[in-house]
């Protein structure tokens, strides 16, 4: 059996499903979000303001963190006050979702101090990307929720990012079949998607920013990827340490275990400045193509999803199945219930 072609099967999959999956409930209008910072800081009013008027856009009311608007160092708080929020809009009865106001650095220091009983016993939508990953993977391995990866508060929320964030989560219905963003000038896209390796693939969908990834390995929240659909996204790396992250995820067979992999756009994961860290180096897609090329599964490179202004939001640990050849990931079932 071709493995570009393969369905990865149940028996393939338990090491990604050997616990029972928490879906939390939809997103109404009227609701009340809880919003976070449970990495760098967000101390600037005009930041906030937008962040308040971004939730109100979408028809829904919002309760800060005690803690959001604090500041220590680059973080949004000390360890005990954004556990202390995180905590808190899981355990409000009023609070339907969770949204992180930005990424930046720091989620990972709260991993060995969530309750993670709280969390399964209160199950809510967890919003957020980038430097938020490390949360995703953790509440996915201890919590057994599914989670969004999809925009903060304060990313950019085109039409485009707009509309797959109302169906992900304001409705029950799967997202379907999802690609990029129509493109104004074909002859130069905005967005440009390329099979790596062809074929299908199917399994639970898994995945986020590939140095979050890179660096829980190791600890008890490195991610799963048995039988799974895996995607991985970052910004402003440069191709060499793009490869040292890849690398060491394919020596430890993370990305073989896969059923298909996605590369998301990496914008600016390039040298830097004009001044490569080599007198000779590689481009992001050689790279792509010298490890990934290489695996038995489809990968695909380029998918909308990440640290771009046109975003997908992405049920976490939901079934989908990943077309490398057209370009499409079909996701099978809602996120929320």
């Amino acid at each position: 059996m071709k493995r570009r072609s393969f369905l990865a099967l149940p028996g393939a999959m338990l090491a990604a499903q050997d616990r029972p999956r928490i879906r939390p409930p939809v997103l109404r209008a009227g609701d009340t979000v809880g919003l976070i910072t449970p990495s760098t800081f967000v101390s600037d009013p005009d930041s906030l303001l937008l962040a308040r008027k971004t939730i109100e856009y979408f028809g829904l009311r919002l309760k800060m963190g005690a803690n959001v608007g604090k500041r220590a160092g680059y973080l949004g708080g000390s360890v005990e006050e954004r556990l202390q929020d995180l905590h808190q809009v899981f355990r409000d009865p009023e609070v339907r979702a969770v949204f992180a106001i930005r990424g930046g650095y720091g989620s990972e220091q709260l991993l060995d101090g969530i309750d993670y009983d709280l969390i399964r016993r209160n199950p809510k939508i967890f919003l957020g990307y980038s430097d938020i990953t490390a949360l995703h993977l953790a509440i996915r391995k201890k919590a057994g929720l599914v989670t969004f990866h999809g925009p903060v508060v304060l990313s950019q929320f085109t039409d485009y990012t707009q509309q797959c964030f109302r169906k992900a989560l304001f409705t029950t219905e799967p997202l379907g079949r999802l690609t990029n963003p129509p493109e104004a000038n074909t002859l130069r896209p905005a967005h440009l998607l390329r099979t790596v390796r062809p074929g299908k693939a199917r399994g639970p969908l898994v995945g986020g920013n590939l140095t979050l990834i890179s660096t829980t390995m190791g600890t008890p929240f490195e991610i799963e990827t048995h039988g799974c659909v895996v995607f991985l996204e970052d910004v402003g790396e440069e191709p060499y340490r793009i490869d040292r992250m890849l690398t060491q995820l394919h020596l430890a067979g993370k990305l073989a275990q896969a059923a298909g992999l996605i590369f998301g756009e990496c914008h600016e994961c390039t040298p830097r400045d004009y001044q490569p860290s080599f007198t000779s180096t590689f481009t992001l897609g050689e790279i792509l193509d010298r490890i990934l090329g290489k695996l038995n599964i489809p990968v695909l490179s380029g998918l909308t999803v990440g640290h771009t202004a046109d975003q997908l939001t992405l049920p976490l640990g939901v079934m989908a199945e990943l077309d490398a050849d057209k370009g499409e990931l079909v996701i099978e079932e809602a996120g929320a219930v």
